[in-house]
C-alpha cells in the first residue's frame, strides 16, 4: 500500500510540473484510481500539492506563506499599488478615444479605469464592481458591466450569458490583468473563473494588452490562461515593452 501511494504521488507531481494544472478526474484517470482516492492523496501531501475548486496545482507554486485561495482583494489593493498605478500609466496612451475595450478585474487595473480622462469618449467593457466604479462617474464613457454570480474574492462577476454577451462584442482592445508572468509556464491568475473572461477578450480585441507590476515576473498562479507570446506588448511600472524583451529584461536584471 505504502510503495502503491509513494509512486502515484510521484506520478502525479511529475503530471502537474509538466501541465500546471491537472482537473482532479484527469488526476483520476492518469492513476486508475477514484477521485476520492487522489482527494486523500493530495490531503496528506499538502507540502507538495494544493486543491482549488476541482484543480491540482503545485503548492509552491502559490507562493509562500499564501496559502490556497489566499488572493483577498483589500490585501492585493495594498500589495505594490504604486507600481500598479505607473503600470496603468504607462498604458493609458494605449487607450484611444472612440474605441471599445475591455478592462480586466483585480487591483491593477482599477487605476487604468480611474485615469481615464473625464472628457475621453469610450466604450468600457468590464466585469468587477471595483474597474466599474470609477468608469460610470465618466460622463463620455459608455459602460458595459458584465453580469452573473457575484465572485467576492475578486469582486467580479462569472456566467455563462455575460460570456456569450462578450463574445459578441468586437473589442478595440483588451487590457488584462495578471498574479503570474512566466517565460515557461505562460502567464497566470488566482481565480478559475476569470480565465474564460480573459481568453473570451483576448480571442476578440484587436490588440491584446498585460499590465502587471514587475513583481509578478516569474511568478506561477494556479489558474494558466495564455502564453506571453499571445499578447502584443507588456506593460509595467517601467513601461511598455515586447513579451520577448520583458522576459529577457528579467533574465539580465
Amino acid at each position: 500500500m505504502g510503495t502503491t501511494r509513494s509512486k502515484r504521488i510521484e506520478r502525479l507531481g511529475e503530471a502537474v510540473a509538466m501541465r500546471g494544472v491537472l482537473r482532479l478526474r484527469e488526476a483520476a484517470r492518469l492513476l486508475d484510481v477514484s477521485e476520492m482516492t487522489v482527494r486523500r492523496d493530495v490531503a496528506t501531501h499538502a507540502d507538495r500539492f494544493a486543491y482549488l475548486g476541482g484543480h491540482i496545482v503545485n503548492a509552491a507554486d502559490l507562493g509562500a506563506g499564501s496559502g490556497a485561495g489566499s488572493y483577498v482583494l483589500s490585501r492585493e489593493a495594498d500589495s505594490h499599488a504604486k507600481a500598479k498605478r505607473a503600470a496603468c500609466l504607462h498604458a493609458l496612451p494605449l487607450v484611444r478615444p472612440d474605441e471599445t475595450i475591455f478592462i480586466d478585474c483585480g487591483t491593477t487595473l482599477v487605476h487604468l479605469a480611474k485615469a481615464i480622462p473625464p472628457d475621453m469618449p469610450l466604450t468600457a467593457v468590464c466585469y468587477s464592481l471595483n474597474v466599474a466604479d470609477p468608469l460610470r462617474a465618466r460622463p463620455n464613457v459608455r459602460l458595459v458591466l458584465l453580469g452573473g454570480v457575484y465572485q467576492p474574492g475578486s469582486d467580479s462577476f462569472a456566467g455563462e450569458d455575460s460570456l456569450e454577451t462578450l463574445g459578441r462584442i468586437g473589442l478595440d482592445a483588451a487590457f488584462v490583468s495578471a498574479g503570474g508572468i512566466h517565460a515557461e509556464r505562460g502567464v497566470s491568475c488566482s481565480h478559475f473563473h476569470e480565465v474564460a473572461y480573459k481568453k473570451r477578450a483576448m480571442a476578440g480585441a484587436a490588440r491584446r494588452y498585460l499590465v502587471a507590476d514587475e513583481s509578478k515576473l516569474g511568478r506561477v498562479r494556479p489558474a494558466l490562461f495564455a502564453q506571453l507570446d499571445a499578447f502584443d506588448a507588456v506593460v509595467t511600472e517601467t513601461g511598455v515593452c515586447s513579451p520577448a524583451e520583458c522576459m529577457a529584461e528579467r533574465e539580465t536584471a
